[in-house]
């Protein structure tokens, strides 16, 4: 199984357009993007010409339109359970009540969300499990470390620096434990991955996206002028 990690479009269709027919030929069938897509248009391009599933969250430039319009009619809230978590990809979830301000952890536990098309969308930070891996996105790196930092996920992705970067971050040790099970590998029991796949918008870095094998935990880097 193969996962595309993008971030960063910025309404660049034509580079878009590389990104997904990459992963169309290379048949990658999910696709996690960090936010900053910037429009509705571009949101639904990406669905119309990617038919895998979309996990998405917002990023500093969907304020407007775009977060307006996808959250406007939303399915029937319907209430967490302590300790639930997000099952179905056709829940809309109500946020969970926290303090303001993108810096406080307690903040970064928000999760609402919504199916629009083939994505679903996370107003805050998005929390999936693929191939038996607790992964947490966002469009933010200050929020993207208090995340890793929890011990709670094996990887933590996110953006809007546009630059592409990878580190290991210690986590709580006691969260770690209680996550750990006989099948966790021994190097990852003490950290958590956090990446960052670059911008596909072409604007202060070279564009990139990553794409992650799962089935050998193995990151590529992939540069999008290297694509036709």
């Amino acid at each position: 199984m193969q996962v595309a990690i993008t971030s960063d479009i910025h309404n660049n269709l034509a580079n878009l357009k590389k990104v997904l027919d990459y992963c169309n030929s290379k048949k990658i069938g999910t696709m996690i993007c960090c936010g900053d897509l910037a429009s509705l248009e571009t949101l639904d391009f990406l669905n119309d010409n990617f038919a895998g599933e979309i996990f998405y969250c917002f990023g500093n430039m969907d304020d407007g339109q775009m977060k307006t319009e996808v959250f406007k009619n939303p399915s029937p809230l319907l209430p967490l359970k302590k300790g639930e978590r997000i099952t179905s990809p056709f829940a809309c979830l109500p946020a969970r009540q926290g303090k303001r301000g993108r810096g406080n952890l307690k903040n970064v536990q928000v999760i609402e969300s919504c199916k629009y098309k083939n994505t679903l969308i996370f107003k805050n930070h998005g929390e999936i499990k693929i191939a038996g891996k607790s992964i947490a996105f966002v469009h933010y790196p200050d929020i993207a470390k208090k995340l890793a930092e929890s011990g709670k996920y094996d990887f933590v992705f996110y953006g809007h620096t546009h630059k592409p970067w990878s580190s290991f971050v210690s986590t709580d040790a006691k969260a770690m434990a209680d996550k750990k099970t006989s099948e966790d590998k021994e190097e990852n029991i003490n950290g958590c991955l956090m990446l960052n796949p670059g911008n596909v918008a072409n604007e202060l870095y070279p564009p990139t996206f990553a794409v992650w094998k799962a089935e050998n935990d193995k990151f590529e880097l992939v540069r999008v002028n290297d694509l036709k």
